[in-house]
């Protein structure tokens, strides 16, 4: 028995799709703007921008307190400098992230409601 009659003698595949007007394979380009259009109309530049400020104040500002020790002596068991920069990085990057994704929900939710 062959394969293709449980599909009405249709083949799958590139075959299919190359005969489909509107199919993958058809070489038809869709009328919406893509990837860079949503990106744009949400404004993730700019979203990735403020993130960016956000999370290099939030890390200076820790990073301050506890190398010039303005809430009082750290514990001897802290660590040095060093491993407080590491941790600031850390702290810039996850905070800009974080505010990155919430302000294009953001973004999204208003767009959403626009609708």
């Amino acid at each position: 028995m062959d394969d293709d009659s449980d599909f009405g003698g249709a083949r799958g595949g590139a075959e299919a799709s190359a005969s489909d007007p509107g199919g993958p394979g058809s070489g038809a380009a869709p009328d919406r703007p893509g990837l860079p259009g949503f990106l744009a109309g949400l404004g993730v530049e700019r979203n990735a921008a403020v993130g960016a400020v956000v999370g290099l104040l939030a890390a200076a500002l820790i990073y301050a307190v506890r190398v010039f020790e303005l809430l009082g002596p750290a514990p001897a068991d802290a660590g040095g400098p060093g491993l407080f920069l590491a941790l600031a990085f850390v702290l810039a990057v996850g905070t800009a992230l974080l505010v990155t994704v919430a302000l294009t929900g953001l973004a999204a939710y208003r767009e959403v409601q626009e609708l």
